[in-house]
């Protein structure tokens, strides 16, 4: 008899993407935006309170050739 147990976890990556075409870059004020919204969708998807602080590694930073990528992730068990 088999002494193990199985899952599938469904992942899903949350991105908000911010133009950041050369010579300029990213706007500051687009990427305030962006981080706004991904910050109350991560509280929201996780049932935090606004006054509750995130941990640090909460929203991940990616820079890509023209544009800056702000993402989290969720994982949820499927039955």
């Amino acid at each position: 008899m088999a002494d193990f147990t199985a899952e599938t976890v469904t992942r899903t990556v949350r991105r908000w993407i911010i133009p950041a075409a050369e010579p300029w870059g990213a706007a500051a004020a687009e990427i305030g935006k962006a981080w706004a919204v991904a910050e109350g969708a991560y509280r929201q998807d996780y049932g935090l309170a606004d006054e509750q602080p995130l941990h640090d590694d909460a929203l991940r930073f990616h820079v890509r050739d023209a544009e800056v990528v702000i993402e989290f992730q969720t994982e949820t068990p499927t039955p």
